[in-house]
């Protein structure tokens, strides 16, 4: 038998399940205050990498964007102009994924403040903590991740 929730935040509206047959059977259901205290310190600090590095990479958007040249320049520097774009570009993609990435670790911080951090989404199970500690703002176990693809 599962109980499914929502909670919503903002914005943000998370679909949870439990598993209450396994939760009648003893089977652990969550991490206790002190593991989550662990996840909770390992989020932080890559939040703050994160973020140190989005502001690296919008500081480097800003640099390139003022070009410092007078364009009086030949046409033979359309390639180099071209190559600048496409870096740009891609600098733009990078620092798009790594908003979404702090967004995640964000809302992995509320999911251990709301108690439901470490529990699939899919299944009800707890993730592993090896799964945990490698990618910190996850909701689905591994079981769950493979049988989506």
């Amino acid at each position: 038998m599962y109980f499914r929730g929502i909670y919503k935040k903002g914005r943000v509206a998370q679909i949870f399940t439990f598993n209450l047959s396994a939760m009648s059977q003893g089977e652990k259901t969550a991490y206790s205050p002190e593991e989550l205290k662990e996840f909770e310190d390992l989020i932080l600090a890559k939040l703050a990498s994160a973020k140190e590095e989005l502001t690296s990479l919008k500081e480097s958007l800003s640099k390139k964007n003022d070009s410092g040249t007078d364009f009086t320049a030949s046409t033979s520097k359309s390639l180099e102009d071209g190559a600048d774009t496409l870096e740009r570009e891609s600098q733009n993609q990078l620092a798009a994924r790594q908003q979404k990435f702090i967004i995640s670790l964000e809302n992995a911080l509320i999911r251990i403040k709301n108690g439901t951090y470490g529990v699939c989404v899919d299944t009800g199970k707890l993730i592993s903590k090896e799964r945990l500690r490698a990618v910190p703002h996850t909701m689905h176990s591994i079981e769950a991740k493979l049988a989506k693809q």
